[in-house]
């Protein structure tokens, strides 16, 4: 699945509709923004009705200094951006009033992808919001709760994807036992050699079948796939 974000073939974009939910987490600057925009593209580019649309939910601010880089050959002024609808949040709060109305939605869409999922989450708020030290913990098990049950209502119309994004400093993200419980796909990033980088798919660790990983890098200003690795 590690295909889905980037641009390759139609063909080659294996799709799973079990992942429904799913979490892509890495170390700053290794071109995640990136790998949204272009997993958001795909959805576009499969989506079953031509009035589907992906929503795009990041802060303002943080995307506007550092917008993503495409692909080589998207073009930027492509009609099907007009089909991705950018929603701004500040917070959690706001998270979780969109998805609070998320079954009034006349048509649902293909895909929602929220950017930097865990920095909307502000420890001082957070904890006095629920009057308790571990306040953070709190809002983003309730707010995945209720994405999860979004999403799985959503399903029950057609498919529908969730895909979330965090930042951690290690070998892996900071929160996996709270992601865990509400998410069963997790993609984590560590960095290559020679500035690339190694998408894998940490929720295959369990499986004997044969896993993918993808090394990719950011050169040039665009997204670049090096080749895709089979173990």
């Amino acid at each position: 699945m590690v295909e889905r974000f980037f641009s390759v073939r139609q063909t080659d974009l294996v799709d799973n509709q079990s992942n429904s939910i799913i979490l892509l987490s890495g170390p700053p600057s290794c071109g995640k923004t990136s790998l949204l925009f272009q997993f958001a593209i795909n959805e576009l580019l499969e989506a079953k009705s031509a009035n589907q649309s992906v929503v795009f939910i990041c802060n303002k601010h943080r995307l506007e200094s550092k917008p993503p880089y495409l692909s080589q050959g998207i073009d930027p002024a492509s009609n099907i951006f007009q089909h991705m609808q950018m929603k701004y949040v500040n917070d959690d709060e706001d998270v979780k009033k969109y998805f609070s109305a998320f079954h009034l939605h006349d048509t649902l869409p293909a895909a929602v992808v929220i950017d930097d999922f865990g920095d909307l989450f502000e420890e001082r708020s957070c904890q006095g919001r629920y009057s308790n030290p571990r306040g953070r913990d709190l809002a983003m098990v309730r707010t995945l709760a209720l994405c999860h049950n979004a999403i799985m209502y959503a399903n029950q119309k057609g498919p529908c994807k969730l895909l979330l994004s965090d930042t951690h400093h290690g070998d892996s993200p900071r929160l996996l036992f709270i992601y865990k419980r509400w998410i069963p796909t997790i993609f984590t990033i560590k960095g290559g050699s020679l500035g690339s980088f190694i998408l894998e798919n940490r929720s295959d660790s369990g499986s004997t079948s044969r896993t993918k990983s993808a090394k990719y890098s950011i050169a040039l200003q665009y997204l670049l796939l090096e080749r895709i690795i089979e173990e």
